[in-house]
């Protein structure tokens, strides 16, 4: 079986994949759509009071929804650290106030640079490798929670020779843990947990990063739970698109044990 933590390779490394400027625009999801797939990362107890990214494409992120509770939800639809330009990469995230403040800011940039239709997806890595070697992006000061409990995602299954990205059911929590390697911890890949970040990290070197996650999957029953709840927006996600179609009892297969 693949480990767990190949899965999360598809924020190691980068390579760019011939992508230039001219795929830059995305397509702006309907905003209702956005919202509530957004908003399913989080747990249900703290979706009426989070605030909202949605995409504009042509602009950037901005506010659909003003929360009060310090969490954010969001939908990445670029992943920089690939130096990739997709039109089919999904993924519902949320963060805490901490998470917020600390990497949030680079997925903004990220969508705001990709908005321009002025940069190449290499030129965007470059861009956020230098600002994080120059301090402009910080990493987690304190404890933290990123919650990622979407029923499905559309994410890249493997190391960077895996160029087409996967839709999946993968429910789970990522611990901040910046700087934290496996061997600095009880948790080693192939188990329940483990440590998910950048280990050639050609940024900061040293095999650590500033945005390494301890990352826990969803047990079974509140996966069944979150799949369950998630029905409808499960069918709405593959009307609008067909790579949000899962897979025939699609639960990550060989990519999560």
């Amino acid at each position: 079986m693949r480990k767990i933590a190949f899965l999360w390779a598809f924020f190691i490394s980068a390579q760019s994949f011939g992508q230039g400027a001219s795929d830059w625009h995305l397509e702006k999801m309907p905003v209702d759509l956005e919202t509530d797939y957004a908003l399913s990362a989080l747990p249900l107890r703290l979706r009426n009071d989070a605030t909202v990214y949605l995409l504009d494409p042509r602009k950037g992120y901005y506010v659909g929804r003003q929360g009060s509770n310090g969490y954010i939800a969001f939908v990445s639809r670029t992943e920089w650290e690939w130096a990739d330009f997709r039109q089919d990469f999904a993924v519902a995230i949320s963060y805490d106030a901490e998470g917020a403040r600390a990497v949030f800011p680079v997925y903004a940039d990220v969508a705001a640079m990709r908005a321009t239709g002025k940069f190449q997806p290499g030129q965007i890595k470059d861009s956020v490798e230098s600002r994080l070697r120059n301090g402009v992006y910080q990493a987690f000061a304190k404890p933290g929670i990123s919650y990622m409990l979407a029923p499905v995602v559309r994410l890249y299954p493997g190391g960077p020779d895996v160029k087409e990205p996967i839709t999946i059911s993968m429910p789970h929590y990522m611990l901040y843990a910046p700087y934290l390697l496996n061997e600095n911890t009880r948790y080693k890949e192939g188990t329940d947990g483990f440590i998910y970040g950048n280990p050639d990290n050609a940024v900061l070197g040293d095999g650590k990063g500033p945005y390494n996650y301890i990352i826990i999957p969803a047990t079974k029953a509140e996966k069944d739970i979150i799949v369950a709840d998630g029905e409808d927006l499960i069918k709405r996600l593959a009307a609008y698109k067909d790579y949000f179609k899962l897979a025939p009892a699609s639960d990550g297969g060989d990519h999560h044990h």
